[in-house]
């Protein structure tokens, strides 16, 4: 090789050198902290999962009556024939012999109790695991089995308490679930399938997640750790080893693993499971209103700078909010001097709020800031909900008419308060806006209608900016409609 060739090829040599050296230094380092974060999720798994328990329940499900025999001339001609005694009548119908039914799930060591007059683990899972059980059996990591007893449940959240006669495994430690943020790491913890203390790992994908139809109170966290059948119960945990949650359900379209999956709050659950133990049952705070998000069309409709919010749309009589001084169409932004966006997240926080203590509840009303305190009342004390001539908005595709007596009993409503909708044209603004034949129209644009003409003059003031804010009544339950033409 020519002097000159080797000049040229030297530098290119020690060039090529040097980039590979970043190179394989950046694998290396890639490596390591990939081994470092397996480390993390093996350490949280030897850390938790000797407090982890298999659970098997074990139910009766009672057999169904059924007719032997079916005549085909009827049962009267058999009867004729054969008397009341024939064993294919129906006062002859067969019982089916009792079936035992198992089930399995998830669940951890929530609490425990130790010392001269208690030596009690107290398991904390899933209502939907052991409702209707005759038995329950838990069994640990090390195969020690334990027969359980209901300390308490809640199907409202789904939560569920068991005790066993032993405190030798510890309870899990407990996390702030507030705290987690969308992306973060958690690892799940249960039995999927009856495979024994299986752990999954994933990320939040999401956080307050509700409307969902689980359960009465929702305010999930989303994660796509693996979630099968069998885990319900069992704890999502960071990777420090703390309970962020409890694993509940999985959206599928095959009965299996999808991606997303759904864990309550450790928050929520921890303040209903203390009550299961202390007291055997949940008690709940009540304002007694009606309320729905804020939407940028209502906040339009409501010329207020606002767009997040909670919405009172009804107020019932005689209760908390009403006593406090809260009206119809406040947007309540602050629940105990925080933020409150999300019905909800609202709800909840009210739900977990013990009743007979005061809460500030920061308000806008007419485009002021107000606070209102509220003592909270105790949800069991209550529960949240002229002319005959008709007129029709034909720009909207509804006709209404004035509440009269017979009409206001026919849809739970007040005789002279509101007009309801007797029709609703197919793909109209009004139909698709939920509009339906028995909705009571209380106000428009915040005025009250209490006749038909009160409603045509509302509606003729409307028409210049092709816009009308709506409090609707339906089945009880009131909310605001924007129709736009």
């Amino acid at each position: 090789m020519s002097h000159r060739r080797l000049s040229f090829f030297l530098p290119l040599l020690l060039i090529i050198s040097f980039i590979s050296l970043p190179l394989k230094a950046a694998d290396d380092g890639g490596i390591a902290n990939l081994r470092q974060t397996s480390k993390a999720f093996a350490s949280v798994a030897k850390k938790v999962s000797p407090s982890v328990v298999f659970i098997q329940v074990e139910s009766i499900q009672q057999g169904r009556a059924v007719t032997p025999f079916q005549s085909p001339f009827g049962d009267d001609l058999f009867r004729r024939f054969f008397g009341e005694q024939f064993p294919g009548l129906p006062n002859h119908r067969q019982r089916q012999p009792e079936r035992r039914v198992t089930g399995q799930g998830s669940g951890f060591v929530f609490k425990t109790d130790k010392g001269i007059l208690s030596d009690t683990s107290y398991i904390l899972t899933n209502n939907h695991v052991v409702e209707g059980a005759n038995k329950i059996r838990v069994t640990f990591q090390d195969g020690r089995e334990f027969e359980a007893d209901i300390t308490g449940a809640d199907p409202k959240s789904d939560i569920a308490i068991l005790e066993i006669k032993d405190s030798e495994h510890p309870a899990l430690p407990m996390g702030n679930s507030a705290d987690l943020e969308v992306g973060e790491w958690v690892v799940a913890v249960g039995n999927p399938f009856g495979l024994s203390h299986t752990l999954t790992v994933g990320v939040v994908s999401a956080k307050v997640r509700s409307g969902l139809g689980i359960n009465d109170y929702e305010d999930f966290i989303q994660t796509d750790a693996a979630i099968n059948p069998g885990n319900s119960g069992g704890p999502l945990l960071n990777l420090d080893g703390e309970v962020v949650g409890i694993n509940t359900a999985i959206f599928s379209r095959s009965g299996g693993y999808m991606g997303v999956g759904f864990a309550i709050p450790v928050n929520l659950a921890k303040n209903i499971a203390d009550q299961l133990i202390d007291s055997g049952e949940v008690t709940r705070g009540y304002l007694g209103i009606v309320i729905q998000n804020m939407t940028p069309e209502l906040a339009d409709s409501f010329d207020i700078d606002e767009k997040k919010g909670i919405l009172v749309a009804q107020v019932s009589e005689d209760s908390p909010a009403e006593k406090a001084g809260l009206k119809v169409g406040d947007l309540i932004v602050r629940y105990q001097g925080e933020k409150v966006t999300e019905v909800a997240e609202f709800r909840n926080r009210v739900a977990l709020t013990a009743p007979g203590n005061r809460a500030s509840l920061t308000v806008i009303r007419d485009g002021k800031r107000k606070v209102i305190n509220v003592k909270i009342g105790n949800l069991e004390d209550g529960q949240v909900v002229a002319s005959s001539s008709t007129e029709t908005a034909d720009e909207l595709g509804f006709s209404v008419q004035t509440l009269t007596p017979d009409l206001a009993r026919q849809f739970n409503a007040k005789p002279g308060r509101g007009v309801v909708v007797t029709e609703v044209q197919p793909n109209s603004v009004a139909g698709m806006s939920g509009l339906r034949p028995g909705t009571v129209i209380l106000q428009v644009n915040q005025m009250e209608v209490n006749s038909t003409t009160d409603f045509q003059r509302a509606i003729d003031k409307s028409r210049s900016n092709n816009r009308v804010l709506m409090l609707v009544s339906d089945r009880g339950m009131s909310r605001y409609v924007v129709l736009s033409w």
